[in-house]
């Protein structure tokens, strides 16, 4: 397969605490994707990682309770397959909301 086969292919992973930001920060990602007219594969969601937290209640009078915590990631991935520049120029300007990161991989 010679370098001009292949497609070129943005990736795209979002990851957030809150699991309603990431579905409505993946809609409006390929919403504008496929507005400009690339074809985008996604959202896939990806496993939640899940974080366990046990902390003392009392560290004198109480030893033996506890109380119990967990934070959960919630990611998503999105491929964007031979994006153009429109589509490059239209996820510059998307707006997404506060609290989901972005890891853009080419």
């Amino acid at each position: 397969m010679q370098a001009a086969d292949r497609k070129r292919k943005i990736r795209i992973r979002l990851k957030s605490f809150d699991s309603r930001l990431v579905d409505q920060a993946s809609v409006d990602i390929v919403e504008t994707v496929k507005r400009s007219g690339t074809r985008a594969v996604g959202p896939v969601p990806l496993p939640t990682a899940i974080e366990h937290f046990s902390v003392n209640r009392s560290p004198h009078l109480h030893k033996k309770s506890a109380e119990q915590f967990e934070l959960r990631t919630h990611k998503r991935m999105i491929d964007i397959v031979d994006p153009s520049v429109d589509t490059m120029d239209a996820l510059k300007k998307i707006n997404l909301p506060s609290g989901v990161e972005i890891a853009v991989s080419v």
